[in-house]
């Protein structure tokens, strides 16, 4: 019996992550289920996926989606969360309450939980997710929160792990060695931060002659801040932007180490093999970094003195390791436990 699924994520607005963990929902969503995307942009997305899509501000196209539909996702990553705006948890509880309201089953798939600081969120958040038909997260910390309200989900990592990847044509062509560098907008990373991290940069590539490929995962938050690196680099370096998310993640595999703030520039690299150094802005960062055992910096404690991360960079990229490919692919497998949930919906 054919099944409509509502799915709604920070979609259509080019960030690179978010966009991967829709692709990663998609390739595990039962065939027998039609899925219906929330966007923000709703005719990129269409383009990009081919599914059926919606406006995600269109409260009557909302209604409309719901009210034909059989299930509820919200469709991974940190959607629960308060510390961007308050605005976007109560939005995310507030569709949510709604499907739950008008029966549908109801998924919180592939979540990180938190931070939630205000109590007003915290409430939402608990009150939405006990009511959800089936719960998964990918973190051990957001599992911790969720046991304290009774609730006892799938824990997994992250679904992107197990998204496929696609090779980059003319990849191979640009000089190599090659570093990969992700760094995106955030209060933490201040002018004198980027500022140090930058001269680190600079210094890294003339002690080890790399190409540094700058890979905004958003333009509107990266973008900017890859161009004024770019322009103080001495060797070869160039500006990647890729939108389709297999190709994101398989450009990693052409890279021997990533400097990255997102998440799942870490993942992507990881999952191919690439080294990986962190700069750290959010607690999923520090989650992640502390279960793959990857070095790197909170933002908050990054050294002043750019000589100290470079020299550690390099020591890294001379000596460093990569994951192992058992642990790679246990990871891998592991993930793959979300679209178990997925399954259950359409055979309970």
């Amino acid at each position: 019996m054919k099944m409509r699924a509502v799915i709604s994520g920070y979609y259509g607005k080019g960030n690179g992550g978010d966009e991967a963990l829709l692709m990663s929902l998609l390739e595990m969503l039962p065939s027998q289920v039609e899925p219906i995307v929330l966007s923000g942009n709703p005719r990129k997305t269409y383009e990009q996926y081919g599914v059926q899509t919606y406006h995600n501000r269109s409260g009557l196209a909302i209604l409309e989606a719901l009210t034909t539909s059989d299930i509820f996702i919200w469709g991974g990553g940190s959607l629960m969360q308060d510390v961007t705006s308050l605005a976007s948890p109560i939005y995310y509880a507030g569709l949510m309450a709604l499907a739950q309201q008008k029966g549908l089953k109801t998924v919180a798939w592939a979540q990180g939980i938190g931070p939630l600081n205000n109590p007003l969120t915290r409430w939402l958040t608990r009150q939405v997710l006990l009511g959800c038909t089936a719960v998964s997260v990918r973190d051990y910390k957001s599992a911790e929160l969720l046991s304290k309200w009774h609730i006892n989900p799938l824990v997994a990592p992250d679904p992107v792990w197990a998204l496929t990847p696609k090779s980059v044509l003319g990849l191979a062509d640009l000089p190599a060695p090659r570093v990969a560098v992700n760094l995106r907008s955030h209060p933490l990373l201040t002018p004198q931060r980027l500022k140090i991290l930058t001269q680190a940069l600079i210094d890294f590539q003339k002690a080890t002659n790399t190409c540094i490929l700058l890979v905004p995962f958003q333009a509107s938050q990266d973008e900017k801040i890859a161009h004024s690196i770019a322009k103080q680099l001495p060797g070869s370096h160039k500006i990647i932007q890729l939108e389709n998310p297999r190709q994101l993640k398989g450009f990693f595999k052409g890279v021997e180490m990533t400097i990255g703030m997102r998440l799942h520039s870490l993942i992507m690299a990881a999952s191919q093999e690439c080294k990986c150094s962190a700069l750290s802005y959010d607690p999923k960062v520090s989650y992640l970094m502390e279960e793959i055992e990857i070095p790197g910096w909170d933002l908050a404690q990054l050294p002043s003195d750019p000589n100290v991360i470079s020299t550690a960079w390099l020591e890294y990229f001379v000596n460093g390791e990569t994951l192992l490919k058992d642990r790679i692919q246990s990871l891998t497998d592991r993930a793959l436990m979300h679209q178990e949930i997925l399954t259950k919906l359409i055979l309970e």
